[in-house]
């Protein structure tokens, strides 16, 4: 008996026959165009910046504080605030601001006085250094490029000082002090990119390429 195998080979063949489906092939990436880093908002050509140190910080004022400095620092940021901050939170800032200075009357009082032992040991003149030390913080915080960031650090720090505790503010003025100044520290960085013609790639796409397909069916 002969076995009967065509109808089986007849599929094979038809279904080697049959049009293959489109490879879809994904395009090129396109090239990166690097482009030199923007000036930041705020910024103009030939302003002074502070100068950058050996651990990649900014010789700022608010550097190497004691406990006492920092709540003496962290006052004198809020008060630059509820002086120079505009628009919906001013109000609120205001009442916030001083409702702190009632609340941490005592801890305040404590730490102005002893920051201003902390400088007489330095000898010599310590008033003059003293207030010249709280004039540059002051315009420090009062720089205008960084204003809009550094109002809503302000407004939240305000109010997340609402409930803390007089032992508890040395802790909270260093860390939220940070907050404060990372405004100004962050446009410092953007400048020195911007001054020093630091190339960039740009954040994200204008468009995306459209997909290309190919039909395998038409090629040899």
């Amino acid at each position: 008996m002969v076995k009967r195998w065509w109808p089986l080979a007849a599929l094979l063949v038809v279904a080697a026959c049959a049009k293959a489906p489109p490879l879809v092939v994904p395009p090129a990436p396109p090239p990166v165009l690097l482009t030199p880093a923007p000036m930041p908002a705020g910024g103009r050509p030939g302003m002074a910046i502070p100068a950058r140190l050996s651990d990649g910080s900014w010789a700022t004022p608010n550097r190497n504080l004691t406990p006492a400095g920092a709540v003496w620092h962290l006052r004198s940021a809020l008060n630059v605030a509820a002086l120079a901050c505009r628009g919906t939170q001013e109000a609120t800032m205001v009442a916030e601001y001083n409702a702190l200075l009632t609340r941490q009357k005592t801890a305040f009082a404590s730490a102005q006085t002893a920051l201003e032992r902390e400088t007489q040991a330095g000898g010599g003149d310590w008033r003059d250094r003293y207030d010249d030390q709280a004039t540059r913080l002051y315009n420090f915080f009062a720089q205008d490029f960084a204003r809009d960031g550094f109002c809503a650090a302000a407004a939240q720090v305000l109010a997340d000082a609402q409930t803390v505790a007089p032992d508890a503010l040395p802790a909270f003025a260093t860390d939220r002090l940070a907050r404060l100044e990372r405004p100004f520290t962050d446009f410092f960085t953007a400048y020195e990119r911007w001054r020093s013609g630091v190339l960039v790639a740009p954040t994200e796409a204008t468009h995306t390429p459209p997909r290309l397909t190919v039909d395998v069916s038409t090629l040899g």
